[in-house]
């Protein structure tokens, strides 16, 4: 039987963009149905930043690091993008009552997950939002993204309209809380949680484990 694995995944955040390729390649792998779970960024969520504007050391250090870690991967990325998915004043953190860009975002990506392209166009978009697209959010950028995953933003914008995504992801948030976590990429598989993009590796050793390669020779 088809193993599902749930991905708590976030629209602001550059280590779930970064984690989009292995999730991608986690299908043609193993015999596992991959859920994109999108969350609202824990800014939005909890209106408080992980960020103290007395102490830069922690924010510096994420910029560098996912910087760094794309470069490892041979991955574009421009931190902070232009826009930014949520507004928010990096010198001082504090986020805006208004927040059009990331609602709509999260609930395009729980209806492309309802129509079964949830991680590809989670992919496609953050690659968009990430490698350094200016105004990512206008034109023709989101509709081309949908698009190259065999997906009509138009349709999707529609979707969303009156639907009852947002109590979905907000149902997401729950999950990813009783799954023992909070930040993202988080993938849980049997009720344990793998957090961070740096953590796949380990996952693949547990999936091993439950003899759910696809490809015997792969793991020899």
């Amino acid at each position: 039987m088809t193993e599902p694995l749930d991905v708590y995944w976030s629209f602001r955040s550059p280590y779930s963009y970064l984690a989009t390729p292995e999730l991608l390649a986690l299908p043609r792998d193993y015999d596992v149905e991959v859920n994109l779970r999108v969350v609202l960024p824990i800014a939005v969520r909890t209106r408080a930043t992980l960020f103290d504007p007395a102490n830069m050391k922690p924010a510096r250090y994420i910029v560098m690091d996912s910087t760094r870690r794309a470069a490892y991967l041979g991955m574009p990325l421009v931190f902070p993008p232009s826009p930014d998915p949520v507004a928010q004043n990096l010198d001082t953190f504090e986020v805006a009552e208004d927040q059009p860009l990331i609602y709509r975002l999260c609930k395009l990506g729980v209806e492309a997950q309802r129509r079964g392209k949830g991680v590809e166009f989670a992919a496609a978009v953050s690659h968009v939002i990430f490698s350094g697209t200016p105004n990512w959010d206008q034109g023709h950028h989101l509709s081309d993204a949908a698009a190259s995953v065999g997906l009509d933003l138009s349709a999707l914008d529609a979707a969303i309209a009156d639907g009852n995504h947002l109590e979905e992801i907000e149902a997401n948030q729950r999950n990813l809380d009783a799954a023992g976590h909070w930040g993202v990429p988080t993938v849980v598989v049997r009720g344990e949680p793998f957090f961070g993009q740096d953590r796949l590796d380990t996952l693949h050793w547990r999936l091993d484990q439950y003899g759910l390669r696809t490809n015997a020779e792969s793991s020899t």
